[in-house]
This record gives C-alpha cells, structure tokens and sequence, in this order.
C-alpha cells in the first residue's frame, strides 16, 4: 500500500475488512473480506497509516488496536 514495491506474498501482511465490517490483522491471508498488503516493515505500515491509504482501500476508519499491530510489525 505505501511503497507500492513488488514482494512474494510472505514478506507483507494482510489486512481485512471482514463482511461484518470489523478490520483485522490476518496472519494466515484466508480470511474473507476485502484484503489490503502492507510490507512488513514499520516505515511502510507507519507510512500507509500516516497517508490513510490502508482506509481508503478497505472503505472503512482502520481501529487504534490495529495500528497499533501494523507500527510493531517487523520482517519476516
């Protein structure tokens, strides 16, 4: 979402709206729902917060627990 780099599927993190509309962090990719990729790295999930970009992709104001999940993310 922020530097919109080209990885395999393991080096990001999905984030997803489920069909409730709750947003969560999934670690597996299987969830259902509208799904959003960050890097995981701290810059680009501060950066992707910081640009609402993970919002408008998913539709929906990203919760204070989740963001906080997405700032302590480090490298798989």
């Amino acid at each position: 979402m922020a530097c919109r780099t080209e990885r395999a599927k393991r080096e990001l993190v999905r984030v997803v709206r489920t069909p409730s509309g709750d947003v969560e962090v999934d670690p597996t990719g299987h969830l259902p729902g509208r799904g959003a990729y960050v890097c995981a790295s701290e810059a680009c999930a501060a950066d992707a917060l910081k640009r609402r970009s993970l919002e408008r992709a998913l539709g929906v104001p990203i919760p204070e627990t989740i963001r906080e999940r997405l700032r302590a993310v480090s490298p798989t």
